[in-house]
C-alpha cells in the first residue's frame, strides 16, 4: 500500500467514526479537516465534495459488513448452520461496531431515506443483496431439509432482519442488557417455526 493509500485509509477511518458521531449529514470536509488538522483543500483533493466523502464512508462501511459478517457466515454448512452464523455475525457486528453511533448502514438507511440521490442509491443496493442473500440461504435451508418446503425465503429474511434492527435500536437506544438474548430467542422462535 503506497503512502496516498494510507494517507486516504487513515482519512477514511478517521470520517467513519466522525460519522458515527455526528450522523452523515454532519460528515463534512470542514468538519473531518478540523478532525485531522488537514486542510479542505488537502482533503478535497481526495474526495472533491461532501456527497463523494460521505459516499466513501458508506461504501467502506459495506465492504467492511460483508467481510466481517457476510463473508465468514457463507463459510458455514449449507442450511441453519449458515443462518445462525449469519445472525450471530450480525449481533456481533451490532455490539461491537467501532462506530460509536452504531451501524453506519442503519444510519445511513434513516438519513438518506427520502433523499434521492447516489447515497440512497447505495443504501437501497446494499439492502436489496443483504434481503436476497438471506433469502438465498433460507432457499438452500430448505433445498437440504433443514426448513419446510413451504417456507417463503423472502417473508422469513425479512423477519430475521427485522429482529436484527431491533436488537440494534432496543441495544443502542434503550441500552436494554437482554437485547442480545431477546434477539436470539426471536431468532429461535423463527428457526423452530419453519423447521422441517
Amino acid at each position: 500500500m503506497g503512502r496516498g493509500d494510507l494517507t486516504r485509509e487513515r482519512i477514511l477511518t478517521a470520517a467513519t467514526l466522525l460519522a458515527s458521531r455526528v450522523g452523515f449529514d454532519g460528515l463534512t470536509i470542514g468538519a473531518l479537516a478540523e478532525e485531522l488538522s488537514m486542510s479542505k483543500s488537502g482533503l478535497f483533493a481526495h474526495f472533491g465534495s461532501k456527497e463523494a466523502l460521505q459516499l466513501q464512508v458508506l461504501e467502506s462501511e459495506i465492504a467492511r459488513f460483508e467481510r466481517e459478517v457476510f463473508h465468514p457466515a457463507i463459510r458455514q454448512p449449507r442450511g441453519i448452520p449458515r443462518l445462525e452464523a449469519l445472525f450471530e455475525g450480525w449481533l456481533a457486528w451490532n455490539a461491537h461496531s467501532p462506530s460509536r453511533g452504531g451501524c453506519l448502514i442503519v444510519t445511513a438507511s434513516v438519513e438518506f431515506d427520502d433523499q434521492p440521490g447516489p447515497l440512497l442509491d447505495a443504501v437501497k443496493e446494499a439492502q436489496t443483496l443483504l434481503l436476497t442473500s438471506i433469502a438465498r440461504a433460507v432457499k438452500i435451508a430448505i433445498d437440504v431439509g433443514h426448513l419446510r418446503p413451504d417456507v417463503d425465503p423472502d417473508q422469513m429474511a425479512f423477519d430475521l432482519y427485522g429482529i436484527v434492527l431491533g436488537h440494534h435500536f432496543v441495544r443502542r437506544v434503550r441500552n436494554d442488557p437482554k437485547a442480545d438474548a431477546r434477539a436470539r430467542a426471536a431468532f429461535q422462535n423463527l428457526i423452530a417455526a419453519a423447521r422441517a
